[in-house]
Formats: C-alpha cells, sequence, structure tokens
C-alpha cells in the first residue's frame, strides 16, 4: 500500500528550517537513504516557497488566480515523501522518522489503488 508522508509547517518551523538548512538537507537525505535501503521509496519531492505560488479559486462562476500562498499561513504544504509499505502502522512509524523542524507537522494518508477508483460510465 502506498502512502504519503504530507510535510506540514508553519511559517515558524518553516523559517527555524531555513535557519539549518544544510543540517535538514543531511538528514532529509539520509533518511531518504533509508527509505530506499528499506526497499519502501517511491518519490520524495520538497516545494518552493509559498510565496512563488499561486491559487485558482473555483469558488465563483470562473476560476480566479491570486498570488500564494493560501489565505492562512498557518500550515503549508511543503513537501513529501511517498512509501510503498504493508500497513497504515508502517507508514506511520516511518513518519515519525522524518527529519522536521519543532511545530511542523506529518500528514499520513493512503494512496488509493487504482482499482479503488471509482470508474465514470
Amino acid at each position: 500500500m502506498k502512502y504519503m508522508l504530507i510535510m506540514r509547517g508553519t511559517d515558524e518551523s518553516n523559517a527555524a528550517m531555513m535557519a539549518n538548512i544544510d543540517e535538514m538537507m543531511v538528514t532529509s537525505r539520509k533518511f531518504i537513504e533509508d527509505l530506499f535501503k528499506a526497499g519502501v521509496y517511491v518519490a520524495a519531492e520538497g516545494l518552493d516557497d509559498p510565496s512563488t505560488g499561486v491559487v485558482v479559486d473555483f469558488s465563483g462562476e470562473a476560476p480566479v488566480v491570486t498570488d500564494g500562498p493560501y489565505g492562512e499561513t498557518k500550515e503549508l504544504f511543503g513537501g513529501f515523501f511517498l512509501v510503498d509499505v504493508a500497513s497504515k502502522e508502517e507508514a506511520v512509524e516511518w513518519a515519525k522518522r522524518v527529519p522536521a523542524a519543532p511545530g511542523a507537522k506529518v500528514e499520513v494518508r493512503r494512496v488509493p489503488g487504482e482499482d479503488e477508483v471509482p470508474a465514470g460510465n
């Protein structure tokens, strides 16, 4: 089963991470190496600073594009690790090992298989 370990940071945790970016990069590379050696690594990516993105809002008749980030910056999606593990519990154990700054969170979400997605008529 695939699970996405979604990195969710705050302005404060992102600032703390950037203050120690060299150490964080070394730790992240080691974590990815551990995932790979365990045979559970599928993918991992980080995202650029939220201020460089845009939001496409579909709440009106036509989509409206505004500069990012989202309305509230309490918790921003900063990147992910995609793992292929035997259970949710195993995914949670890997999530506990994610290198993260104090105040950050890791959301664990299963990625449904292709056979689980409803077919359209």
